[in-house]
């Protein structure tokens, strides 16, 4: 199993950076995992899994998702194997763009499991979590889908509540909490409500210095932390 740390930030270009820019942004990110030591996954297109693995060295390469697929028949799907054999640590599932049904989503988290890939699975009600926490992820995202991208973050009663009710249902889960998140300030507001991480899209591309954000998020989450430890 790849490291999981219990501190961590998501940066995540979606489809809106692919190729060289891909490349570039993934470098950037690269570069403030090594000076602050705090964990980033990087999630690319599936075609720049293998380019941003190789020219990275201290980010977590995810995958946006990938099938409960076996080597063989499956035209079209995305095999786990071969995301595997490109670098992927960290793979996505159940992502509101790309939701997949209960049976889909467990046997994918299943599949990741046995090839060694942490698991990071999306839902967007504190419901949903609970559910999703019974099917023992390594991460749960939890956004509420209506503020994605929005600029505004889930608010503190949402945090605190999701939160204890994860760990009610399976302790072992870490917990991200995303959706609207544009700043640093967000990043460690959300920390000091107690996740364990969160991410962005849209507030690391839209900023002047998508670079310099990825270092005030990162900073802001390390900050958080340990103000939270103490």
């Amino acid at each position: 199993m790849p490291r999981l740390e219990e501190t961590f930030l998501m940066v995540n270009p979606k489809s809106y950076l692919y190729g060289e820019k891909c490349l570039e942004l993934a470098k950037e990110a690269d570069q403030v995992a090594k000076d602050t030591g705090l964990q980033i996954y990087f999630t690319c297109p599936y075609a720049d899994i293998r380019m941003v693995r190789e020219n990275t060295e201290y980010l977590t390469i995810g995958a946006q998702s990938m099938d409960a697929l076996i080597p063989g028949r499956g035209m079209g799907y995305v095999l786990p194997e071969s995301l595997k054999e490109a670098g992927v640590e960290a793979v996505y599932l159940n992502h509101a763009e790309n939701p997949k049904t209960v049976h889909e989503l467990y046997t994918a988290i299943q599949r990741a499991k046995e090839l060694d890939m942490i698991t990071i699975v999306c839902a967007d009600s504190i419901a949903e979590s609970r559910a999703v926490a019974c099917m023992d992820p390594d991460i749960i995202v939890a956004e509420p889908t209506e503020l994605i991208a929005t600029g505004k973050i889930p608010d503190a009663s949402y945090a605190t509540e999701t939160v204890k009710a994860l760990h009610e249902v399976n302790p072992r889960v870490l917990i991200s909490i995303g959706a609207g998140v544009r700043t640093a300030e967000d990043c460690y507001q959300i920390i000091k409500h107690g996740a364990d991480g969160t991410g962005a899209t849209s507030g690391i591309l839209n900023a002047p210095s998508p670079a310099k954000k990825i270092r005030e998020m990162a900073e802001a989450v390390i900050r958080a932390k340990e103000e939270c430890r103490k």
